[in-house]
This record gives structure tokens, sequence and C-alpha cells, in this order.
């Protein structure tokens, strides 16, 4: 398997960014991590070990960015309003650099962005602010809305990186309806209530959408998240 390390200075974080890619060809699939995780834990945790072989066959292309949550939304030492501001520039990251370095790898039109936890709220809220640049979006054990990081705070910037708030007001969900958005979560889940209120909101607006509720006592974990993408990352 094709499996390469970049490392560079973002512009717009102004600071060294990391990520990992594996395979060579196949639908573009960036995965976001879970709270304030690393480029490198969706291998460790062998999240890349479950769709080897789709990635060997040149069926899928996987792309591993850092985070910046400990410098944004986790915080807790600066104002909400620059906590806001620096996910705003790790946004701006992912548009200026990370998309371009995919495009310029792999001319596939499919790109699929996935996250698993608070992974998947990154990889929800990027989709729907930005439809045009994604055809998928996939979730495991999602928890979506971020006003809880906030301490009370709220604007019109928070309003609008907040899934749950700016898609209940949303008049035109067909501009969503090219994707394919799947919301993975188990009955044991913590944040299984959240997938199904989130599901809520997009049946009343319109948005295309897939909630799959695992039993057998499914929880919020690897251990589940790992056939959840074998089963959903295609």
């Amino acid at each position: 398997m094709n499996r390469e390390y970049h490392r560079w200075w973002s512009r717009d974080l102004q600071r060294d960014m990391e990520l990992l890619i594996f395979g060579h060809a196949g639908a573009k699939v960036l995965v976001f991590p879970t709270s304030m995780g690393r480029y490198f834990e969706y291998e460790d945790n062998q999240m890349v070990a479950a769709v080897a072989d789709r990635i060997e066959a040149g069926q899928l292309q996987i792309y591993c960015v850092d985070s910046v949550d400990s410098e944004s939304w986790y915080n807790q030492q600066a104002h909400p309003y620059w906590r806001l501001q620096r996910h705003l520039q790790y946004e701006r990251y992912i548009l200026n650099d990370v998309l371009p370095l995919m495009w310029n790898k792999n001319w596939t039109p499919r790109t699929i962005v996935t996250g698993c936890s608070f992974g998947a709220y990154h990889a929800v809220n990027f989709a729907f602010r930005h439809p045009d640049k994604v055809t998928g979006c996939v979730t495991m054990g999602g928890s979506f809305d971020v006003k809880s990081f906030l301490d009370g705070w709220y604007s019109e910037g928070v309003y609008f990186n907040n899934p749950p708030d700016y898609l209940a007001n949303c008049t035109d969900g067909w501009r969503y309806n090219h994707m394919r958005t799947v919301l993975a979560t188990g009955e044991w889940d913590m944040c299984w209530n959240k997938n199904e209120a989130f599901a809520a909101i997009l049946q009343a607006r319109g948005i295309r959408h897939e909630l799959y509720v695992w039993g057998e006592q499914s929880y919020h974990d690897w251990p589940w998240w790992r056939p959840m993408a074998r089963t959903y990352l295609e």
C-alpha cells in the first residue's frame, strides 16, 4: 500500500501541519480526527486496515489530517470568539492547502469527508458549508453541536458553524442532495440521541440522508467504528 507523510507550513494557521496519505487512486476520503486527535490516529486504531483491500485495489485514497481542536473549540484559555476564529483558520487550511493537494494527486471527482465522534462534526460542518467540494459525508458516532464549548456565548459566526442551527432554518435542502450523507451510530453510543436529532432536522428540511443505528450493544469506540468504515466507505 502506498503511504505518504507530508508536513508543511500553513499560512492560514501560521504553523506546520502534518498529514498522512494511503493509497494511489479511487474516491478521495478526507478523514478528520476525533477530539484533539492527531493525523496518525486513524492508522493507529486500525481504521486504515479495515479498508486496506479497497485502498490497495485503487478504490479509495485516504487523507488523514491533523486537528487544532486544542487551539479552537477546546481552548478554555481563550475567549469563545477566538476559539471560533481559530476554527475558521483551520477551515481555510483545509480549503487552501489540503484540497488542492488532494486534487493535484488525484483527479477523481468523488470526495468524501468522514470522521468519528467530534471528527464527525468537522466532516458534517465542512460538507454542508462547502457542498460544491464534497460528494459524500460519512459519520460514525457523531456529535454535531458546538454550543457547549462556548460558555453560553453565541454569534452569527457560531450559528453558521453549528450544523443543527443553520440546517434547521435551511430553505434550499435540494442543494445538498447530490451528497450521500451517512449517519452511523450504535444503540449504546453516547451520541446516539444526537444522531437521531440531527437526522430529524435533515428529514424536516428535505435533505437526503441515511441513518443507521447498529445493534448488538454497539457503543462509542473504535471497535465499532472499524466495521462501520468497512460498511459505508466505498
